[in-house]
């Protein structure tokens, strides 16, 4: 079988595929010996159809269609396997049908074009010495403070209030009945229309503003224990149920009983009563050092991120279909996953109207996603690293060690997923030992980001942006600094 290669665009492989005299005849010959032995035509028994009639009956056009069919799978499959080709996916017809069949004869040679797509050729221009920012988070001491409030208020004991009224921060025991308020020019007589859900008895709310929607707090405070009152509040909107987002209500409330919070004092029994830790200062001390871990942890992720971008601006790989659909089905399926673990219908959620939308606003994403893999291995490929078997073992008996509830665990798979984990971390270390990055302040590049979004977005309808925008963007940049 002669084929001829060239190069194409999208790492393709164009494949120029001339099949022998002989093969169009045999195959010709075999699709005419296998449609007399099935065919069914009146007069005749199956197997003892006249070729001539065969051909008559059922048409040259049809026979030939039949065995271009099989000469063009198995040309492709053999040429593929002759050149020694790694395809990935499914090949591709070049040649129109239409023209095959007209230039098909049998007993001559018959030339077909396809493409295959393949792994893509990687050419990092640059990888060491990057320049680069990232945003460093900083170990904030009030988390420690705001975490012991938390904790305090969680243990609060409530105390019943007399002799003053509601304020924030209490605790109110109340019934209430709530009603959708009337529109201008509807009419005043009628009964208002009650609104589903919304009506409770001895009903304990916290008097925080977050803690209902907008206006039932603000109406309670001031009341006292007795009262009754009407007040004004609105939906939010977007809202949890859509029949109510946005609409105005009216709510009658009586305050029957309230409470203010005794908070436990922050000593020793406190921390033991929360924590496995004897004192306070030990207690506080956990907390100072897992929140500084967290702080280095987001660093250390703002780093790697801000990496992998400036890495991207250094390659030039030219992306095959097939990979791109093979991430966007990856990224489709661990949604679906995720989202069923969560008891929501995925049967609902990814209709076939919807999955055509999904899988076009995944592909920026998923190019992205396959370039930073397809460069990390690149760079381990030229710089020589590798992941030991031992590393993967530790790592997969650690896994295991956290998880002992999961039962049923795919060991090799495990280990070929840590085994690509560890190694992506092994070049990124590599990869920043060898760069350049300088750290600035939390929320800095992001203001810059922010600026940049909203001048592209005014550069798109030729609106530039007001002066207010621009020095508001830029103090914040400089206050960051």
């Amino acid at each position: 079988m002669k084929v001829t290669q060239e190069k194409l665009p999208a790492s393709q492989i164009g494949l120029e595929i001339e099949i022998a005299p002989e093969t169009t005849k045999q195959t010709y010959e075999k699709v005419i010996k296998n449609l007399a032995s099935t065919a069914n035509i009146p007069g005749f028994r199956k197997g003892k159809v006249p070729r001539p009639i065969l051909l008559q009956r059922l048409g040259t056009t049809r026979i030939k269609a039949a065995a271009l069919e099989e000469l063009i799978q198995d040309g492709i499959e053999k040429a593929v396997k002759q050149e020694a080709i790694q395809a990935i996916g499914q090949p591709q017809l070049r040649s129109s049908y239409e023209d095959l069949i007209n230039n098909y004869e049998p007993g001559k040679p018959l030339t077909i074009s396809a493409a295959v797509d393949v792994e893509p050729e990687v050419n990092l221009v640059q990888y060491t010495d990057l320049l680069f920012q990232a945003e460093e988070v900083k170990y904030d001491p009030t988390e420690v403070e705001n975490t012991l409030n938390k904790e305090r208020q969680e243990l609060a004991t409530l105390i019943p209030v007399e002799g003053r009224a509601a304020q924030i921060g209490d605790v109110a025991v109340v019934d209430f009945k709530g009603v959708f308020s009337k529109a201008e020019g509807e009419d005043e007589t009628a009964e208002p229309e009650p609104i589903p859900g919304a009506e409770a008895t001895d009903f304990q709310v916290e008097l925080q503003e977050d803690k209902f929607i907008p206006g039932f707090i603000s109406g309670i405070v001031g009341m006292n224990p007795g009262e009754t009152r009407e007040m004004a509040a609105q939906f939010p909107d977007p809202y949890a149920n859509e029949d109510l987002a946005g609409k105005a209500a009216t709510f009658t409330v009586t305050l029957k009983e309230l409470k203010e919070k005794e908070l436990p004092e922050l000593n020793d029994d406190f921390a033991q009563e929360i924590s496995d830790f004897e004192t306070l200062e030990e207690y506080s001390a956990s907390l100072v050092e897992q929140y500084q871990k967290e702080a280095d942890e987001k660093t250390k992720t703002n780093k790697q991120e801000a990496l992998l971008t400036e890495l991207l601006k250094h390659v030039e790989v030219d992306l095959p279909a097939t990979l791109i659909e093979q991430e966007v089905d990856a990224m489709l399926t661990q949604t679906a996953m995720r989202l069923s673990q969560q008891g929501l219908d995925v049967r609902k959620l990814f209709t076939q109207d919807i999955i055509p939308q999904l899988r076009e606003r995944s592909r920026i994403e998923a190019i992205e996603r396959i370039k930073r893999s397809l460069s990390l291995r690149e760079v381990g490929k030229r710089e020589s690293i590798e992941v030991t078997p031992e590393e993967i073992a530790a790592r997969v008996t650690e896994l295991l060690q956290q998880y002992p509830e999961e039962q049923e665990v795919d060991e090799d798979k495990l280990r070929s997923i840590v085994g690509n984990e560890l190694l992506s971390e092994k070049i990124i270390d590599w990869l920043l030992e060898h760069s350049s990055v300088e750290l600035v302040p939390e929320g800095s590049l992001s203001a810059v980001e922010e600026k940049e979004l909203a001048q592209s977005d005014a550069d798109a309808d030729n609106v530039p942006l007001t002066e207010e925008e621009s020095s508001d963007t830029s103090t914040e940049v400089t206050e960051g600094s």
